[in-house]
């Protein structure tokens, strides 16, 4: 196991890696920006290194200063926390070939899993199903484009093959839009991710957003971790995500987890990872890969049992998975749900910086909060607005819900604007509680409620 682990990333994360380290007697070195100085996990840091000022180019993506702060603590790995740098292959390779090993997967597997097409092309050797589309990148031939267009059927949605994010993207539901989206899309793509490429799928009308999460060691074992429904979301930018999803027969899932864990042996990938899905109709349809732990892990944790980063950490230290496919489907337990809380308009989304006069977060049985934040703690504007999680668990869907009611009416936050009005809103909505509802419910929702 390591001795020592330096932690390349913030906020609640941060803290997040921190405690597993602290579990698993590791020393975190936690680096931090100059916005940072006040965060709970640089207070509780056994070591932390300032490695630049507030703007992220500077500081958290600058890999110069977090391989030398590696270096001068004597660091043995380096965790890039679930941000921009988990899914960067080039700082994955300058880890490595600096001595240091990367918590995350082989540069490859990030490469391929990181192009939208070739990820896709990946997936339909291993037998994993996508959307249907172009199964590489779009041609320049005018006439070539259409053509595909009209075999794939309108409406379509042009997509970066670098792209992230929710970036990258235009539907199109005509023939006569279709070359000035491409171009358009193109030109955007070369801007934001320095890859001009892209490629055209169906535009499916009515799916829900479900994630498969794996975990995969150096030992060729991997299993996937039950699935999430992560439909609720706007600007494909997530809001609530809950565990299992609701509707969807155990079979199905249990199809569409042992395709992603063939896929990942086949790879040869290692650590954590997630499966995007669309599901439409009874048909799961891949997207993308996520080369990391993401923000709503918490959910699978709690209805699986397993500590997600603490096994990333261990499988990155050679160990072998502590289970077996069959344990995790024998221990699958009840229903969780997670809020993301940002520090913006409820409605409007607009970021809301400032320092918090009051934080009390909720309690009781099932309820558990991610946060770095305290009373009095400044929230700084150079980053994205989240700033904590509520995450509940019940026997039931229902019990979840009732749960989620009670700790969103217990939260206190003053000084600064939060989304948790949004939440208790929705809590509350016949069609959300109900389960199901797909990835453009909630867009809907505000545009009916704004008129």
């Amino acid at each position: 196991m390591f001795k020592k682990i330096l932690v390349a990333n913030r906020g609640e994360i941060a803290l997040r890696i921190q405690r597993a380290c602290h579990e698993l007697g590791i020393k975190a070195v936690m680096v931090y920006s100059e916005a940072d100085r006040d965060a709970k996990y640089v207070k509780l840091a056994e070591e932390a290194v300032c490695i630049g000022p507030a703007p992220s180019p500077l500081s958290y993506l600058n890999m110069p200063a977090i391989i030398s702060a590696a270096e001068v603590t004597d660091a043995e790995a380096i965790h890039p926390g679930y941000g921009f740098l988990s899914e960067n292959a080039d700082f994955a390779e300058r880890v490595e070939k600096s001595g240091f090993q990367f918590i995350g997967p082989t540069p490859e597997n990030i490469r391929m899993m990181g192009d939208k097409v070739s990820a896709k092309q990946a997936m339909i050797r291993a037998g994993v199903p996508c959307v249907p589309g172009s199964d590489g990148e779009l041609p320049d031939d005018p006439v070539q484009i259409r053509r595909i267009a009209k075999a794939v059927g309108y409406p379509v949605i042009i997509k970066a093959a670098g792209g992230g994010g929710g970036r990258g993207m235009r539907v199109v539901h005509t023939e006569a839009a279709l070359l000035h989206a491409v171009q358009t899309t193109k030109a955007e793509a070369g801007a934001a991710f320095g890859n001009p490429e892209v490629y055209m799928e169906k535009f499916l009308q009515n799916p829900r957003h479900i994630e498969i999460q794996i975990l995969a060691d150096k030992h060729r074992n991997a299993v996937y971790l039950g699935e999430r429904d992560c439909s609720m979301q706007r600007r494909h930018q997530k809001v609530i995500e809950e565990a299992p999803a609701p509707g969807i027969p155990r079979k199905l899932i249990e199809k569409i987890g042992e395709r992603c864990v063939a896929a990942c042996k086949k790879i040869g990938y290692r650590g954590a990872g997630t499966f995007e899905f669309l599901y439409e109709n009874g048909e799961f349809y891949f997207i993308e890969m996520n080369t990391r732990v993401q923000v709503e892990h918490p959910v699978t944790e709690w209805i699986t049992g397993v500590d997600i980063v603490r096994t990333q950490i261990m499988v990155a230290a050679g160990e072998k998975l502590p289970f077996t496919q069959r344990q995790i489907n024998a221990q699958l337990r009840g229903h969780a749900i997670e809020c993301r809380i940002n520090a913006e308009d409820p409605y409007k989304f607009i970021p809301s910086p400032g320092r918090i006069t009051t934080w009390h977060a909720p309690g009781g049985p099932g309820v558990r909060v991610d946060s770095h934040v305290y009373t009095n703690y400044y929230v700084p504007p150079n980053y994205d607005s989240m700033i904590g999680k509520i995450i509940v668990h019940g026997d039931t869907r229902e019990q979840a819900l009732a749960r989620m009611r009670t700790a969103l009416s217990e939260t206190v936050i003053e000084g600064i604007n939060t989304n948790i009005a949004l939440h208790r809103e929705l809590m509350v909505d016949a069609k959300f509680m109900d389960g199901g509802t797909n990835i453009h419910y909630l867009e809907e929702w505000l545009s009916q409620r704004q008129r």
